[in-house]
């Protein structure tokens, strides 16, 4: 059985890596915008189905598992998404500053049936003063990241406390990746 990660995300790669997969990727282009109305776990979810969609058409054989996942940064009931610039990047920071908020990270597994799961985790950041956000930006990490931050960089060194899936929040989360997998038939 073939497994195909439909994703650009090196962190989900690496991650896969970590499990002992070999696995091709298929980065696929979809819309991530919010749809009205949409609650946060009902747009990862989305958003995952829609991505192991996109990369199925690549694959329409039946041996063939395409694995799509997202994740997103929760803070009251708004999400933050990857920042556009450093303003943004400073703006979702300074929300984060000081407070917990959630991350949702779904996976979706499409085979002989659609799986799909959402994990939950709390991540409680410390305050984060201009010269750690000058810093936090220079090094990089905050683009192309939800909630314009990397929990397995620099990024730890606000993080007083997690509860849930560390590599949930990294974008995968293993455990419950493994299980969907099994689900499928896929042999770890």
């Amino acid at each position: 059985m073939k497994l195909i990660l439909a994703s650009a995300s090196p962190r989900r790669a690496e991650l896969l890596q970590q499990m002992g997969l070999e696995f091709d990727i298929k980065a696929v282009d979809i819309d991530e915008s919010v749809d009205a109305g949409e609650s946060p776990e009902a747009y990862v979810r989305r958003l995952a189905l829609q991505k192991a969609r996109a990369a199925k058409k690549f694959y329409p054989a039946v041996d063939t598992l395409l694995l799509g996942s997202d994740t997103a940064v929760i803070v009251g009931a708004d999400i933050l998404g990857k920042p556009t610039d450093k303003q943004h990047a400073f703006d979702m920071l300074r929300r984060l500053s000081g407070r917990s908020h959630t991350v949702l990270t779904s996976v979706a597994i499409i085979g002989s049936e659609e799986l799909c799961i959402v994990c939950q985790s709390e991540v409680s950041f410390s305050m984060i003063d201009e010269q750690q956000l000058e810093w936090y930006w220079a090094s990089g990490e905050s683009t192309g990241k939800a909630g314009a931050y990397g929990i397995q960089g620099k990024a730890a060194v606000f993080i007083k406390r997690i509860e849930g899936s560390f590599s949930g929040v990294m974008g995968l989360p293993i455990y419950e990746t493994s299980q969907l997998l099994k689900q499928q038939g896929f042999k770890l």
